[in-house]
């Protein structure tokens, strides 16, 4: 009985994990990035690009496998994007804002205490490809 009530309980988190609702007006916030930031639930950075870089990004975000557009548009310059890892489906959040020149970055996991780099990996490789797109 009590490995039942063991084996119910995870496929309860894990459905609870995949189908959580998104609420937009918790994760699309101000990223709030003054300097780059590795966090133990995430990763904030600064790069300099403008619009032209600020579009290519969103490109490169959303050609990202399991990643979709949570909330924002270009014109708004703030969007914030779902990640979901291969096997769990844990949601991440990332949001993206232009500010200027500025582009800030904010990625954060929504379960858990760590995301043991996954958020700055992740960020780090969109925003290298970026790099790469503009040659430097």
């Amino acid at each position: 009985m009590i490995f039942w009530i063991i084996v119910l309980g995870i496929v309860g988190a894990v459905a609870w994990i995949r189908l959580a609702p998104s609420d937009p007006a918790v994760w699309h916030v101000d990223p709030m990035v003054t300097a780059d930031q590795d966090l133990a639930t995430g990763v904030r950075r600064r790069v300099t690009g403008g619009l032209d870089a600020f579009e290519a990004l969103d490109r490169i975000i959303l050609a990202t496998p399991r990643t979709e557009l949570l909330a924002g548009s270009i014109d708004e310059g703030r969007m914030t994007y779902v990640t979901r890892s291969q096997w769990m489906r844990f949601p991440d959040y990332t949001t993206v804002q232009l500010d200027g020149v500025q582009i800030e970055v904010f990625g954060r996991l929504r379960f858990g205490q760590g995301d043991v780099g996954v958020n700055r990996a992740r960020v780090d490789g969109w925003l290298a490809a970026l790099a790469a797109r503009d040659g430097t």
